[in-house]
């Protein structure tokens, strides 16, 4: 495998490492003995819930926006998002000086959409089943001269969430052990990419996977076929940051070629591992941030033998929510 002619280098997460240090939270790397022992095998999280604004979209979000030249940040930038990456987008914009305008659906979490508020961005409600969210992000920044920050097809954007991966590597390394299995959540699939990435830069051999809710599985799907293909769901999940209807064509181009398999939990199963997660480790993860962990607790791969890494990528949940899946 020639990592050179994909669209994503571990020498372009290495640089995003470098813009991030002064402002990205380094998350540390868990090893929870109950969940070790209920599995079986050695398990490691990285808990991105604790990065800034809740979730690791602002490492990609930041990569971004830093590169923006000054003479071009007045226009401000332009998003669309059901969440996570609106508000990694409002906070880099607060920290860089720049407006931020947010196109997010009218179901999105109240929580996610006043707090992509409170870090100064202004958002812009649609319809998600009638309307075209990318189609109104794009239409506001050709009116405004603003740059648009897309959510996860931007090889920056993807450098960025490889900083994840970056430290899981450099963590594990300082442990003297190596990761055999590393699931990733993936909605458009920027983050499993870049995760992908900077893991199969250092670790070959590790198998790279993607955990997606059952009926909104496209990367599966897409994997197996070896081509991009949607999901079939006209319906909801819990995990409502990860309803992307098909993968991305950059991150598709990478974790085509990167990634092993891909895994998919169901509702319950997710409801059950956010449960878990709160009583037995003390996290607060939502939904779409447990969705690896589900399929891990509901048996979906052999992991015998092996040390499995878990990314738990965000921690934005509503309370109502939180409540009845925890009891």
């Amino acid at each position: 495998m020639n990592a050179q002619i994909l669209p994503v280098t571990s020498a372009d997460i290495d640089a995003a490492a470098r813009v991030l240090a002064p402002f990205a939270v380094r998350t540390p790397l868990l090893s929870p003995p109950v969940l070790s022992e209920r599995m079986g095998t050695r398990v490691f999280l990285k808990p991105e819930m604790l990065q800034r604004t809740g979730s690791f979209k602002f490492r990609g979000a930041f990569n971004k926006m830093s590169s923006i030249p000054p003479e071009k940040r007045g226009g401000g930038v332009v998003a669309f998002s059901s969440g996570n990456h609106a508000q990694g987008v409002a906070h880099a914009a607060q920290i860089l000086g720049m407006q931020a305008t947010i196109v997010m659906p009218s179901d999105a979490p109240l929580s996610k959409r006043e707090r992509t508020k409170a870090f100064g961005a202004e958002v812009v409600l649609y319809d998600r089943d009638r309307e075209d969210r990318e189609a109104i992000a794009n239409g506001i920044a050709e009116k405004r001269g603003a740059t648009l920050v897309r959510p996860y097809d931007d090889p920056l954007v993807i450098a960025g969430q490889g900083t994840v991966g970056r430290e899981i590597c450099e963590d594990m390394a300082a442990l003297g052990v190596a990761p055999d299995i590393v699931i990733a959540p993936a909605s458009g699939g920027g983050l499993v990419a870049g995760v992908a990435t900077a893991i199969k830069a250092r670790y070959p051999q590790a198998m790279v996977m993607s955990g997606e809710p059952e009926a909104f599985d496209d990367h599966a799907r897409s994997l197996r076929a070896g081509r991009r293909e949607p999901h079939a769901s006209k319906g909801r999940t819990i995990c409502d940051a990860l309803m992307a209807s098909i993968p991305g064509e950059i991150t598709f181009a990478i974790n085509s070629r990167l990634l092993a398999q891909g895994l998919t939990a169901s509702d319950a199963e997710v409801g059950t591992a956010v449960g878990f997660a709160f009583r037995e480790l003390k996290l607060v993860v939502e939904p779409g941030g447990a969705v690896g962990l589900a399929a891990l607790m509901a048996g979906r791969i052999d992991i015998s033998g092996k040390n499995v890494v878990i990314v738990l990528s965000g921690g934005n949940v509503d309370a109502d929510m939180f409540s009845r899946l925890i009891n």
